[in-house]
């Protein structure tokens, strides 16, 4: 009996292993067929990159990182940065415009507006080598906005009343337990104002416009993709597949093989995006919008 139980014990011990580990294999099984290479075009290696920055803009980590690895990358000759955001605070939205500038002149980078562009989006933008913009995509909204509630009203009828020791005149600036006095909103116009004046002389260099001229392309106006063309806030108006063709064009590539995002890793950013936005609501900043 006990010569049996040695010989079918290789057998015996496999099957075990098995039924106890048998949904950590089946999950594993799920994960590759999700995620593993659909064609012999997926192990190729990629020439041209498509990096997205969709929805508002708060972290925009991921995004500067991607346009920094593909100035590195030299197997990548060009990037379509897809655009598709109305805006949101104002240093990730430079984060990625100095990345953009980076990459600039050593490899071309064209941003494709596919629905909005606004903002902190076209702030982002501004520096590319081409903007495209679907017919039907918003463009423009260059302007800065810094809002709160005054809660003063509410307080009062459910009896709460605020207390406060500070140091420095306008350490209470911006706060919503009371109406801003005459002088803390001077204060923060100074701000509005110092950071609109940036954002537009950026625009100005970026896209080579007359800084004089500003209020024709910036104050605030909203566009039509035909309208920022015709001030000089796009380059051409098409769709994805123009934009793509335009890329490999100034890349001088005949072969193009654009990256696939991971569906895993595309389904993490979405949802980091929409808890950003829920977290920023509640936690409200200057703003590129």
């Amino acid at each position: 009996m006990e010569g049996l139980k040695k010989l079918f014990l290789p057998i015996t011990a496999t099957l075990g292993f098995i039924q106890k580990y048998f949904k950590s294999m089946l999950f594993l099984l799920l994960l590759f067929v999700l995620f593993a290479p659909q064609d012999e075009q997926s192990l190729v290696s990629n020439n041209l990159q498509e990096i997205k920055l969709i929805g508002p803009i708060f972290d925009t980590t991921e995004v500067v990182e991607a346009l920094d690895k593909a100035r590195e990358d030299e197997k990548i000759k060009g990037v379509l940065l897809t655009v598709n955001s109305p805006g949101g605070t104002v240093p990730p939205s430079i984060e990625v415009m100095e990345a953009v500038k980076r990459l600039k002149g050593i490899k071309p980078i064209v941003v494709y507006a596919a629905g909005t562009l606004a903002s902190g989006s076209y702030y982002a933008s501004c520096y590319a080598d081409e903007i495209i913009a679907n017919p039907g995509s918003m463009v423009g909204s260059i302007g800065v906005i810094m809002h709160g509630a005054n809660v003063s009203g509410l307080m009062q009828k459910i009896g709460v009343e605020s207390q406060v020791i500070q140091a420095g005149t306008y350490k209470q600036v911006g706060t919503a337990d009371r109406k801003w006095n005459k002088a803390e909103k001077a204060e923060l116009n100074k701000v509005i104002q110092d950071t609109y004046m940036t954002f537009v002389n950026d625009v100005a260099e970026g896209r080579s416009l007359d800084p004089k001229t500003y209020r024709t392309y910036a104050d605030a106006h909203i566009f039509t993709a035909s309208q920022a063309k015709e001030v000089g806030l796009v380059d051409t108006l098409g769709v994805m597949y123009d934009a793509k063709n335009r890329v490999a064009e100034l890349a001088e590539v005949d072969d193009a093989r654009w990256n696939k995002e991971d569906k895993f890793d595309k389904f993490i950013k979405k949802l980091s995006a929409e808890t950003a936005s829920m977290v920023h609501i509640y936690f409200p900043e200057l703003s590129l919008r």
